[in-house]
């Protein structure tokens, strides 16, 4: 399918319940690779956020998403950073900025032989007031581990998940002559107390590869009592809060890492793709039927049910593809099998944010952001919001 931009292509799609292929005519041209997943209001005042990566457009989108929810109503907001592995430096060094003030410092690097470097805010955010969640996750790393980072430090907002990855390291790469290249870490990231973002890798390789293995063994992820980390590790914010160092950055409010739905079956029909070609199946099946009976999202939110026929439909689905019934992994898994299918169907109707906003039905980190907004957490925790209160 590759060529050059605005020249034409003929391809034949063969689509499920159509006997003879499709014939479709696309005039080629560049592929957007989004960063943002997902805006929507959350409640009629709260508006929520994903990014996947720290990109060059990400600023864009994230204006434009942003405008969109003010123009709705929205006063707090939740940005989720779940998952997000990073980016660009300069690209995490804007967003901070849009939701701190007063030119106040965001990250700065230093080295052995290289000097302090500092970033600062420029004054000129566009969501420096009102309450701010961010969600992180272990595998939160990088440009996503500067904007918690500053957010934490000045006391701008609630950090809610569990422990970010702790990557925070500058390196300059130096190219080989077999075509290889050597990377040399010339500094490293810090927050603004000085934590330094960046997990020790003091025990070798071997040991810093297998980290987040380490902490699923030694509880991490379930048990925040499983995280001993001495006086030394201690950083005081300005409003006089207790914040941690010793890589990654550590939430305010824990939100272990829920197994209770992982069972044998579930891993099997994941693994399978199955939940995913069934749901696909049951669209092109019933698309007239859900346009009528569900004309908007909120109403398919609402009132479409994963009832009792569709579960039983599945399970013979996934009997004729070697995955037996399994009444207890059933039990167990069907409350997150039914919201994936669920969040597959809006997904398939009304694009990206209506898969998160329905799969967010079912995150424990999303719905907890929303009761810290809406309760009296922010004075509780000192934090600086510009005193926007929540009806």
């Amino acid at each position: 399918l590759r060529g050059d931009k605005g020249t034409k292509v003929k391809v034949f799609i063969l689509r499920r319940g159509i006997e003879k292929p499709l014939e479709f005519t696309i005039i080629r041209d560049k592929i957007p690779l989004h960063s943002l997943d997902a805006a929507y209001m959350a409640t009629p005042e709260i508006g929520y956020i994903k990014l996947n990566r720290f990109a060059q457009n990400t600023m864009d989108e994230f204006h434009e998403a942003l405008s969109s929810l003010q123009k709705k109503g929205m006063q707090h907001l939740i940005l989720d950073l779940q998952g997000n592995g990073g980016g660009y430096l300069h690209v995490a060094i804007a967003l901070a900025d849009e939701f701190l003030n007063d030119k106040k410092l965001i990250v700065y690097t230093e080295g052995l032989r290289q000097p302090k470097q500092e970033s600062f805010a420029s004054q000129r955010g566009s969501f420096q007031v009102g309450k701010l969640v961010v969600l992180i996750n272990e595998s939160s790393a990088s440009a996503s581990e500067i904007v918690s980072g500053a957010v934490q430090d000045w006391d701008r907002g609630i950090i809610i998940g569990r422990r970010s990855f702790g990557k925070g390291l500058v390196q300059k790469p130096f190219p080989l002559p077999d075509g290889s290249a050597m990377r040399l870490t010339t500094a490293r990231y810090y927050t603004p107390t000085g934590r330094s973002i960046q997990k020790p890798y003091d025990n070798g390789t071997d040991a810093y590869n297998q980290e987040l293995q380490a902490r699923l063994e030694h509880g991490e992820f379930m048990i925040v009592d499983s995280i001993k980390l001495p006086d030394s590790l201690k950083y005081e914010t300005p409003n006089g809060r207790i914040v941690y160092g010793g890589g990654g950055i550590m939430p305010d409010i824990f939100i272990p890492w829920d197994t209770t739905f992982v069972t044998d079956y579930f891993t099997k029909i994941f693994s399978k793709g199955l939940v995913h070609q069934f749901t696909l199946n049951y669209i092109d099946n019933n698309r007239k039927e859900i346009k009528v009976n569900y004309p908007t999202l909120a109403q398919f939110k609402s009132n479409f049910i994963i009832d009792e026929k569709f579960m039983n439909d599945f399970v013979a689905f996934a009997e004729n593809a070697d995955v037996p019934k399994d009444e207890d992994g059933l039990a167990k898994s069907g409350t997150t099998i039914k919201n994936q299918m669920k969040a597959i169907i809006a997904q398939n109707f009304w694009q990206s944010s209506a898969f998160h906003e329905v799969i967010n039905e079912n995150n424990e980190a999303y719905k907890k952001a929303i009761v810290v907004i809406t309760d009296n957490s922010f004075d509780k925790m000192k934090l600086s919001y510009g005193g926007v209160k929540t009806k």
